[in-house]
């Protein structure tokens, strides 16, 4: 898969699809993220294709966890004292320098939501029904170091 990678986005719709071939998702107030796990280690990268791993930094050090060559597409979150979601933190987070970044997690650490595979160890995950890729995602084993370090 090469970077920038392009997400799916949602579309509105007069009303919900049903039948069997469809699976919902809550809808999160985060940051739309691509977790990249390579060899080198983690990159973060934003809807828009920018590379925004300085400012999320303690996602960097949760995604250490994924096998080499897994790519996540999810949602980056913030909850306030009482466990709600905080849209607004998680924009100042995304808008912050590195230093401002590293201090805000230190007060309010992120969570990362994934939803899907684009990629697995064993190659591009995308042509693959989403049954396939979601079952993949909650089989990923956590303890695989990302990179070599």
């Amino acid at each position: 898969m090469d970077w920038p990678a392009s997400v799916a986005l949602a579309q509105s719709v007069p009303e919900l699809p049903t039948g069997t071939d469809w699976s919902y998702e809550v809808k999160l107030d985060g940051h739309r993220m691509i977790m990249w796990c390579t060899g080198d280690g983690v990159r973060l990268q934003a809807r828009s294709g920018r590379d925004v791993t300085a400012v999320w930094g303690d996602l960097v050090l949760a995604g250490h966890h994924l096998p080499a060559g897994t790519v996540l597409d999810g949602e980056a979150v913030i909850t306030t004292e009482d466990g709600r979601i905080s849209f607004e933190a998680a924009q100042a987070r995304a808008a912050s320098s590195p230093t401002r970044a590293h201090r805000l997690a230190s007060q309010r650490p992120a969570h990362y939501i994934a939803f899907d595979a684009l990629q697995l160890p064993s190659g591009d995950a995308r042509p693959r029904p989403y049954n396939d890729r979601r079952a993949a995602l909650l089989n990923l084993p956590g303890g695989w170091p990302c990179s070599a370090r």
